[in-house]
């Protein structure tokens, strides 16, 4: 049985991103949002387009007024009003100003703005009350943000709000992203049943395939539910078949321990796999399976990724969290930020261990004052216990052989991003 870190160095050594020359498409800059870009990106705009006013004021030549005070103020004939968005028509000449707003493009001639507050105006003349700190003040220099033809964007980084941003300003309408990831999800068991259906003595609800169907689309992929797949050889052979030839990673949920029925590890080797982890010492979550796909795809492109998830609804959730995310992040062909993340926390509750496998605990990480706390979710920890899983955000984590954390200690944490 290997360790949580052997097996998350197995897995995540073997993952490699989409390749950015093939696995790719052109899309409107509207429908970029949560996107991950597949090529660095440039502009043919300078940013600031033009020199332009940081401020409501006046624009003048910093000679006429670098000796101003409120006893002896500098006084200008105003030649012209420059809103945002016009262009200047007068050179601005020594003795002379213009009314100037923010964002407006600088006339020449002008090379300092003074703002109003530091003004008194009567009819056309200007009294400037105080002088400039420098040169230059108040002046936004065309390309001082950004030079025209130089990388915009790098390759590897999601499209949120602050880069769609930045991409509408710059004109870059349509981009190259990464394709979406096709990740199948099938739930083994005869005691399975789907939501809508009645529920009769034995028999249990498959929450797996709805909460990993979430998981996956909210990092952006593309779920492919496949549905219940009885305890029987012949039919979970068929729906593994079909789910590695449609999808880049395929995600089962039970039959993946030792039980009579449990079939999964014994499909995977007829149909070709190559079988890389069989059990991890995690709890909740040792009967993992991770495998890879060769045959089914060309010789160029990725092999289809295989998790075999433990059915207990927490230990799927877990065993997602801990190892299935920060692989399917790298295989999108995120640059940085794939893998888990883990934060130092005060912890509010004693936390407690059986000490042979290294054991995640949940509950809510909070900012608390600027300290990181986590506080353990209320009931029974059993894998089985799905109901205390609502609003988990972070996964403390126990080392082997450690029992017992006390209150008030630090923990460290593994983040969830719901």
């Amino acid at each position: 049985m290997l360790s949580v870190k052997e097996a998350e160095e197995i897995i995540l050594g073997l993952v490699q991103p989409l390749d950015e020359n093939q696995e790719y498409e052109i899309v409107n800059l509207s429908s970029a949002v949560g996107r991950i870009l597949a090529a660095a990106v440039s502009s043919q705009l300078d940013f600031p387009h033009w020199d332009n006013s940081a401020m409501d004021g006046y624009a003048v030549q910093f000679a006429d007024v670098q000796f101003a005070n409120a006893q002896q103020p500098a006084v200008l004939e105003i030649v012209e009003e420059i809103p945002a968005g016009c262009q200047p028509q007068i050179v601005i000449k020594s003795g002379q100003a213009a009314r100037i707003l923010t964002g407006a493009v600088m006339p020449l001639g002008a090379d300092t703005v003074v703002m109003q507050e530091q003004t008194r105006r009567e009819g056309d003349r200007i009294f400037i009350l105080a002088p400039p700190a420098q040169p230059q003040a108040f002046v936004r220099h065309q390309g001082a943000f950004y030079q025209a033809g130089t990388q915009l964007l790098s390759a590897g980084i999601p499209l949120n709000a602050p880069e769609i941003a930045v991409l509408a300003a710059a004109q870059c309408h349509q981009l190259p992203v990464y394709r979406r990831l096709r990740v199948a999800i099938l739930s083994t068991g005869d005691e399975l049943v789907a939501p809508e259906q009645p529920l009769q003595a034995g028999q249990i609800v498959d929450s797996n395939q709805y909460a990993l169907a979430a998981l996956v689309t909210q990092m952006g992929g593309i779920p492919l539910c496949l549905g219940i797949v009885p305890d029987q050889p012949q039919a979970l052979k068929d729906a593994i078949s079909q789910a590695i030839l449609s999808a880049d990673v395929v995600l089962s949920s039970g039959g993946v321990s030792v039980g009579d029925y449990d079939y999964v590890e014994q499909i995977l080797a007829e149909l070709g796999a190559e079988i890389h982890i069989r059990a991890v010492a995690i709890k909740p979550g040792k009967p993992l399976t991770f495998a890879t796909f060769h045959g089914n795809k060309s010789a160029n492109s990725q092999p289809v990724l295989y998790f075999g998830l433990p059915g207990n609804p927490v230990s799927s959730l877990v065993t997602f969290w801990r190892f299935v995310q920060p692989a399917l992040l790298k295989l999108s062909g995120l640059a940085t930020g794939w893998k888990p993340v883990f934060i130092m926390a005060r912890s509010r509750d004693n936390l407690h261990s059986d000490g042979k496998r290294e054991t995640y605990l949940w509950g809510q990480l909070q900012l608390v004052d600027g300290v990181y706390e986590f506080q353990l979710a209320g009931g029974s920890h059993s894998s089985g216990n799905l109901i205390n899983l609502a609003q988990t955000t972070g996964l403390a984590v126990l080392p082997v052989e450690h029992k017992f954390l006390p209150a008030g200690k630090t923990v460290k944490v593994l983040a969830i991003n719901n």
